[in-house]
C-alpha cells in the first residue's frame, strides 16, 4: 500500500487557521485556494476540519466550493455528531466523513454510518494525549476533556465498529514541529488492521520518513509546514522515495 501525505485545513469563521496543542489560533488563508495549491503540489488526500462548529451552513458551503475546485479526495471532520451530519458532508462533496468526540458520547455512531453510507466512509478521529508511559487517553471536546478512554482500547473498538480508518491526533506534539509520537503510531497500527493516519508534529521532512516507517503509519498529515511553504509536497515525496517509501509518483 503507497504511503499517503495529506494537508489538514483548519477551519475557523471561513479562513484556514492553524495553531499549537489545540491553542493560540493564528490565520492563514483562503481555504479554497490552498486546496487548489495542494493539489497542483500533489497531494494525495485533503482534510477539511471545522473547528469552530458554529455556522455549518457556511462551512458546507466551503466544502462544496472545495470539492468543485480539486478533484484528489476530500476527507470532513468537526462538528459531525449524527448520522445527519455525516450526510451533510458527503452530500456536499466529501469522500470520507470523520468523527471525533461524537464517537466516545456515541459509540453506535460509528457503526450506525458505516452501515448506511459504506465501510469505507468513515474516519475514527482520536484526539490523543500520553497520560503514562507507553499510554495515552482519548480526549473530547478539541482535546479539553480526558474520556478516561485507553486510545488503543478504542482504536480496536472503532475498527470492531466499523471504522474505515483511524485518525490519530497526537495533542502533546500538535504544531510543536519535534516530530511524530512514533510510539503511539505503531502501538495503535499494531492494534489495528485498518490504515492509520498520523497527525502531530511534523517539522521537518525526515518526520515523514520516521512516522511511515518506524511509526507503521499508513498516512502523515500536516498543516503548518505546508501552510508556510517550510515543506513542498513534491519534494517531501522525492526525499521519501529515496528511502524506497512508496508513495504517488510525481
Amino acid at each position: 500500500m503507497k504511503k499517503r501525505i495529506i494537508p489538514c485545513l483548519d477551519v475557523k469563521e471561513g479562513r484556514v487557521v492553524k495553531g499549537k496543542k489545540f491553542q493560540d489560533i493564528q490565520d492563514v488563508a483562503d481555504p479554497v485556494e490552498l486546496a487548489k495549491k495542494y493539489e497542483l503540489n500533489h497531494a494525495d488526500e485533503l482534510f477539511l476540519l471545522d473547528i469552530s462548529g458554529n455556522d455549518r451552513k457556511a462551512f458546507l458551503k466551503i466544502l462544496m466550493n472545495i470539492a468543485k475546485a480539486i478533484e484528489i479526495p476530500l476527507l470532513v471532520g468537526g462538528g459531525i455528531r449524527s448520522v445527519e451530519d455525516v450526510a451533510a458532508v458527503l452530500d456536499a462533496g466529501a469522500t470520507k466523513a470523520s468523527i471525533t468526540s461524537a464517537a466516545i458520547d456515541n459509540p453506535t455512531l460509528i457503526k450506525e454510518a458505516s452501515e448506511k453510507f459504506g465501510d469505507d466512509k468513515i474516519i475514527l478521529s482520536i484526539d490523543a494525549q500520553k497520560v503514562a508511559p507507553n499510554k495515552w487517553h482519548a480526549f473530547t471536546s478539541g482535546g479539553k476533556n480526558d474520556s478516561g478512554l485507553d486510545v488503543i482500547e478504542w482504536a480496536i473498538r472503532g475498527e470492531e465498529l466499523g471504522a474505515s480508518e483511524i485518525l490519530l491526533n497526537s495533542i502533546d506534539s500538535d504544531g510543536v514541529k519535534d516530530g511524530y509520537d512514533l510510539a503511539l503510531n505503531k502501538a495503535v497500527r499494531e492494534a489495528v488492521t485498518i490504515p492509520v493516519i498520523a497527525s502531530g508534529g511534523a517539522g521537518d521532512m525526515d518526520h515523514f520518513r520516521t512516522v511511515l516507517t518506524e511509526g507503521k503509519a499508513c498516512a502523515a498529515l500536516a498543516a503548518s509546514v505546508f501552510h508556510y511553504e517550510e515543506i513542498n509536497i513534491t519534494d517531501l515525496k522525492e526525499y521519501l522515495l529515496n528511502f524506497d517509501i512508496p508513495v504517488e509518483e510525481i
